[in-house]
């Protein structure tokens, strides 16, 4: 291999995270010699983050999980205009020159949701249900803007907690609109694709009045979470014809972006490297 450097993700809880065995395999498969661990770190350690990646060499970047996605943005010394949009960001490049290193903030979470979707076969994606209004249902907004949506509906139990993401819909384009989860199921067979954000066991309770079974056949959701998997809303909507993407797919695809960054991007077998990630976690490979 060749020498490398070095990354790691930032956040807490750290330990369940798959993103050290990701990267590890990307890179092995690339022939890169780069070291990536994980660093528990919560949003009171930002600013030691940050300058421990200025004083210590080697670094190439850092992933960024929570509660780190918002806390770093003001550290960076600058911004993609998606990271400036969205006010969050999961990725840190480190570049500059020697003894001069700069950190750039990126957010590939919106690749990761797009190509998770569209492993689940999204296409002609006109009208989506995002679930939840946080920090991923920002990404969501974003990414549904890039599959070619013309309308977002943002099913949240209370209402005045989406303004944040009507606001960068509105920005982006979107007609745009906060309803409750029982009007969301009211409205289920017209949405081409849904994306759900929320944390693990909290679209349960939401699944009798969200009507899953009728969507129409083939229809495509986004949950985001991975453990447990799967959840109880895909199962209710394989059940019902749809099709399923899940977190960890999100997460291989926006972790491919990350090594992209990390390692200069460049004429890569760019497929493989999502394969291995694939194996690694033990989804299928896409379009198998």
């Amino acid at each position: 291999m060749t020498p490398g450097g070095r990354a790691a993700v930032f956040g807490r809880p750290i330990g369940h995270s798959k993103s050290p065995a990701l990267h590890r395999a990307a890179y092995a498969a690339l022939g890169l010699d780069i070291a990536y661990e994980p660093v528990d770190a919560g949003a009171d350690d930002a600013n030691a983050l940050a300058r421990r990646l200025r004083a210590e060499p080697g670094w190439r970047g850092a992933s960024v999980t929570m509660p780190l996605k918002q806390a770093m943005v003001p550290l960076m010394d600058s911004v993609s205009a998606r990271v400036g949009r969205l006010g969050a960001l999961n990725t840190i490049v480190v570049g500059g020159a020697p003894g001069h290193p700069t950190l750039r903030g990126e957010n590939t979470d919106v690749e990761g949701i797009v190509r998770a979707l569209n492993d689940a076969g999204a296409r002609g994606v006109r009208r989506v249900a995002i679930l939840g209004s946080g920090g991923t249902a920002t990404a969501a907004t974003e990414a549904a803007s890039l599959l070619g949506a013309r309308s977002v509906d943002f099913a949240v139990r209370s209402l005045p907690r989406a303004a944040g993401c009507l606001a960068l819909a509105d920005r982006l384009g979107l007609a745009a609109e906060a309803v409750d989860p029982s009007e969301a199921g009211r409205r289920m067979p017209r949405y081409d694709a849904v994306i759900s954000t929320l944390p693990a066991g909290a679209a349960d309770p939401l699944l009798p009045v969200l009507r899953v079974d009728t969507i129409r056949p083939g229809t495509a959701l986004l949950d985001v979470i991975y453990d447990p998997w799967p959840s109880e809303l895909a199962r209710s909507w394989e059940a019902a014809g749809g099709r399923v993407a899940g977190g960890l797919s999100m997460l291989v695809h926006q972790a491919v972006e990350q090594v992209r960054l990390f390692t200069g991007g460049g004429d890569r077998d760019w497929a493989g490297v999502t394969n291995v990630m694939c194996d690694t976690v033990g989804l299928p490979r896409p379009g198998s």
